[in-house]
């Protein structure tokens, strides 16, 4: 295996740093807003679904319980 050079090294990183597109203050928030609403409709969803089976089951155990 070659071993490369530590300044080489560093110098090669920075080439690959300087082709990286970061992204704007206005896309960063508008994402991280997404993500949110997102997060926040996954829980509700999974919040009537988790309420659905409970009712269901509580249904089943009350019928052939006693």
């Amino acid at each position: 295996m070659a071993r490369t050079n530590p300044i080489q090294f560093i110098n090669e990183v920075r080439a690959e740093v300087s082709k990286v597109v970061w992204p704007t203050r206005r896309e960063v928030v508008l994402t991280t807003i997404m993500v949110f609403i997102m997060a926040a409709l996954t829980a509700v969803f999974f919040s009537i679904v988790d309420l659905i089976i409970r009712s269901g089951l509580q249904g089943v155990l009350g019928f052939f319980g006693s």
